[in-house]
């Protein structure tokens, strides 16, 4: 079975340029299947805000064939090194909504049933720009509320311009995190995930989209000044 990652780390402005345009691929980097580059930002923030796009900050969501090829990849691949030099955590696939291309999503569901087990997931779309406007009116709430939910331990969102946007989050528990989704945790406005999904349904605003629910099964580095994001991880 396949396993995935989920990288980030600070670097410089050129190293994080050139992780953005020079994106891995699996023609060079052994035991690669398929990774996604982006620039991390700051969830809820304003779209012009300084702290909105994070540019020396670099976001790597992969899938590879197994965890070999992940130390290989942080061992001996340039921009693997430059990697390691932050946080990452290894990810085993448990559930898909919707589709993505490129990444080879298992067939199978291999969702836990333990609703106090710590989860991660995963969004990644590909937007259509003429519906970006639209997206940030009704995306923003989404992303104040996951920012300062109590089940979150991290959340973050970042992009590859012109039109790949992605989330990232670990949850203290599965359950915390579905309540979210549903509209029914106890925060104040929690039905503005479930809104958000209905005006997708009623007109998309992407051409492909999907979000990815995760195992933790280990984490490595530090990020943030910070270690152990994972609940009874080591």
């Amino acid at each position: 079975m396949s396993i995935f990652t989920y990288h980030l780390v600070k670097t410089s402005y050129i190293s994080a340029l050139k992780a953005i345009l020079l994106s891995l691929k699996p023609i060079n980097t052994p035991g690669l299947i398929h990774a996604e580059c982006t620039t991390v930002m700051t969830l809820g923030s304003a779209v012009f805000s300084p702290s909105r796009m994070l540019v020396r900050q670099v976001a790597v969501f992969a899938q590879w064939e197994n965890e070999a090829a992940i130390d290989h990849f942080l061992n001996k691949n340039s921009l693997g090194k430059i990697v390691a030099k932050g946080w990452h955590v290894r990810l085993t696939f448990l559930r898909q909504w919707g589709a993505i291309s490129e990444f080879e999503i298992p067939d199978e569901l291999l969702e836990s049933d333990a609703p106090d087990a710590p989860v991660v997931a995963v969004t990644l779309a590909r937007m259509k720009l003429p519906e970006i406007p639209r997206f940030i009116r009704w995306g923003r709430p989404v992303e104040k509320l996951v920012r300062d939910h109590p089940g979150t331990i991290l959340s973050l969102a970042s992009i590859r311009l012109p039109r790949t946007i992605s989330t990232f989050s670990i949850w203290k528990s599965q359950k915390e995190m579905t309540d979210m989704v549903r509209g029914h945790s106890a925060v104040p406005q929690p039905e503005r995930h479930a809104d958000a999904m209905k005006e997708r349904e009623r007109k998309d605003f992407h051409f492909e989209f999907t979000t990815l629910r995760f195992k933790p099964i280990s984490e490595f580095g530090e990020w943030n000044g910070r270690t152990n994001f994972i609940p009874d991880s080591k």
